[in-house]
Order: structure tokens, then sequence, then C-alpha cells
């Protein structure tokens, strides 16, 4: 497992997060309490250091479970937890959201279930169309003064209003952004438009969470279910076998998995793939893609199978041949 400073950190991270949206039987989890700790178990002793959760993940199971498992060694993991959508699927409206209320009665919970007294990374799950940046970022900085995390970050949110938020700390001296949660994938590109660019230019680090697109690049299905393209913004379904078939021919060659192959496309981007899985056989399968390097042209090879048009600007600009390029 190779490890890299998280945005500008400077804590080291793993090249791949374990996701624990699955850990528990509550609701829809299918992972008991046994199978969830070998995983984190499993996790851990393969190098794997930065673990996600949150506190709506199976009415805040998934968090309880990793306190319990981390006793004793909760300093040697990066844990990032997020807010905003709360552990009830019915919530009174106060709680729920990206203000100030919220962020407070949810870090409390959270390290109460968390059983730790800090975090390291502390993300506000989807933007709420409705508190201000300004809100969420001093809301931070109050946090990461009282010593109840280190770090905050955006999961979810627009460029425009990442860029506005890691703006606003820097010109009052809050504490900064430390980075983004995202989903990506070789079917979900459309964050390469304005997200990725402003996270290499603002020094954030990113997590990719899907980047297996809910099973697509495993190869074990073939078509893209029309509802889910319109919704995520994947490539059409004529645009999905083709990628496929450059995932699966390029397995071949490095004698992996399709998708190990596509979450080591996933790291050559400079994004942390997410993953989640169901047992430790899974586990240990997906974990190989931290050894694997695909050649320059093998990543020519699946960018352009899964290329998007980039839209307006970007289109036009690039017709304007007299104009400088950069890479």
């Amino acid at each position: 497992m190779h490890y890299s400073p998280f945005g500008s950190t400077g804590i080291r991270v793993s090249q791949i997060a374990l996701g624990t949206g699955m850990l528990g039987t509550s609701r829809t989890g299918q992972i008991d309490r046994s199978q969830a700790e070998d995983i984190v178990n499993t996790y851990l002793e393969a190098g794997g250091n930065l673990i996600d959760t949150s506190d709506a993940y199976l009415g805040g199971e998934s968090e309880e479970m990793l306190g319990q498992f981390l006793l004793g060694r909760r300093e040697n993991v990066v844990l990032l937890t997020k807010y905003t959508r709360t552990t009830e699927r019915t919530a009174a409206p106060a709680r729920t959201g990206n203000h100030r209320k919220a962020m407070l009665q949810s870090i409390r919970a959270s390290l109460k279930r968390l059983r730790t007294d800090c975090v390291d990374f502390y993300f506000a799950h989807a933007d709420d169309g409705v508190t201000p940046v300004e809100e969420i970022m001093r809301g931070f900085d109050d946090l990461v003064r009282q010593g109840k995390i280190l770090f905050g970050g955006l999961s979810n949110f627009s460029a425009w209003r990442t860029a506005q938020a890691a703006t606003l700390a820097g010109a009052k001296n809050w504490a900064p952004l430390c980075g983004l949660e995202v989903e990506y994938s070789l079917l979900q590109r459309t964050t390469e438009r304005e997200i990725l660019p402003l996270a290499r230019d603002s020094g954030l680090g990113v997590l990719g969470y899907s980047p297996l697109a809910t099973g697509m690049l495993t190869a074990k299905r073939t078509t893209l279910d029309p509802s889910q393209a319109s919704r995520t913004g994947y490539p059409t379904e004529a645009n999905v076998p083709r990628t496929l078939a450059n995932l699966e021919k390029v397995a071949a060659e490095q004698k992996s998995t399709p998708a190990n192959v596509a979450l080591a496309w996933c790291m050559a981007k400079g994004v942390i793939p997410v993953i989640g899985v169901r047992d430790v056989v899974q586990l240990r399968e997906i974990l190989r893609a931290s050894a694997l390097e695909l050649t320059n042209g093998q990543l020519e090879s699946l960018d352009s199978a899964s290329a998007i048009p980039l839209g307006y600007p970007h289109s036009v600009l690039r017709t304007y041949s007299g104009l400088p390029k950069f890479d």
C-alpha cells in the first residue's frame, strides 16, 4: 500500500479508502458485526489507514461498529465522518442540513458513537442549497479550535460553492478546507469539468465514491438502466459496452480484473477510491489494485473509451488555436 499527503494537510493516507456504508444489519445493511470486524481488520492489516463513514450510514450503526473495532488503535487510523443527513429517516427539520445547529449536534453524537474525542476529517455530506458556505466554514473553524475535528471538507458540492468556501476560509484566516468527496469512475467523469481542476489548483484532497459505478465496472453487468443513467450522468447506454470492452482488454493485458483496473485508473487520476465490500474475500481481491500500474497507452485507451463532452466553455476554448495550450 502506498501513502501520500491528503491535499495540503500533510496527513499521509493510503491510496485506497475503506467505505463503511454497508457495515451493519439495520435498515438495508447486510453485513453483520463479525463480518464487519473482519473487513476492518483485513483492511488495516493490509496497510490501509483511511476509513470513510457517516452518521447517516445505517442509522449510525456504522459509526458505532467502528468505534468498537478501533479501540486501542484509533491513533493509527485517519477517520472521516460526515453530517447533514442525520441518523434518522424522518428527522425533524431543524436537525438536518449544513447549518451550525445540525453540525454541532451531529459531531457530538458521532464522537460518542465512534468512541473518540476527535475525528480527523469532518465533511458536510451534501449541499443543502440553503446554508451559506461562510457559516459552514466558520462552523468547521470553531470545531477545529475546540479540538473536535482536525479538518473540514465537503461532499457533493458544486465547484463554485467549493471555491467560495475555500476562498472565504483563506481570507478570514479560518481553518482551511481540506478536501472533497465526489462520485468518480470511468462511467462518471463529469467531475473532470470543474471540480477536479479546482481541487488540484486549491490543494484539496479528493475521495471518489462509487469508483466501480455500482458494480458496472466489475463487468458483471453490461447494460445500464436508463433511469440510472439520467440520475447519475453516466454515459449513454451505447457508450457503456465500449467502455467495458476497453476495460476488459486492459484487464487481460494486466492479468488482473476489470474492477482492479478501474480502481487503478481512478488512482492514476489523483483520486482516492472509496471501496465498499461485503466480505473479506472481495476486499482482498480489490486491494490488489494498489499494486497495479497502468501504462500510458492503457490509460489513454480507457480515457478515450469513456470520454465525455466537457461542454462550454471548454469546447469553445479548444477552437481558439491562437491561445497557448496547457496540460
